[in-house]
């Protein structure tokens, strides 16, 4: 599905941005991937913490592209393969299973939420720079890592 038909049937909403909010956003997902990192946490504590940095980065490109959020828009916002977003996406029902039905995260699971969140980060990141410039804080290290 493209932005358009989101737009038609009335799932996504146009919302302008600004440098503030996507700065907030960036600073956020890093502070959660960060956070997933503590190995004192437990295993579905770090899924969560590490998939809330997924979200937030899914929600920079749909901020950036001047829309509200659903993480479903990645491959048409950021572009990523269809096979990543299902990655993904399964990773956004576990964490509805975590909240929703106490089910919980294996550690093996926690730290693959943890790599997807960074490599999500970064990927947004590269992409601001490249599509949206005006929205880079140069302060993110993110930014920084992913520039080199």
């Amino acid at each position: 599905m493209i932005l358009e038909n989101l737009i038609e049937i009335n799932k996504l909403k146009q919302q302008q941005t600004n440098r503030e909010e996507i700065v907030r956003l960036l600073a956020a997902a890093e502070r959660n991937i960060k956070d997933a990192g503590v190995v004192e946490v437990r295993a579905t504590i770090c899924f969560d913490v590490a998939y809330k940095a997924i979200m937030q980065s899914a929600l920079v490109c749909l901020r950036a592209s001047g829309y509200r959020p659903i993480i479903q828009s990645l491959p048409m916002t950021l572009g990523i393969p269809i096979e990543r977003m299902i990655v993904l996406d399964a990773m956004r029902k576990k964490r509805y299973m975590n909240n929703y039905n106490g089910n919980v995260a294996s550690e093996e699971e926690a730290d693959s939420c943890v790599r997807a969140a960074e490599a999500l980060l970064v990927d947004v990141t590269v992409w601001l720079k490249n599509k949206h410039p005006e929205y880079l804080w140069h302060e993110n290290s993110f930014i920084k890592r992913s520039a080199q």
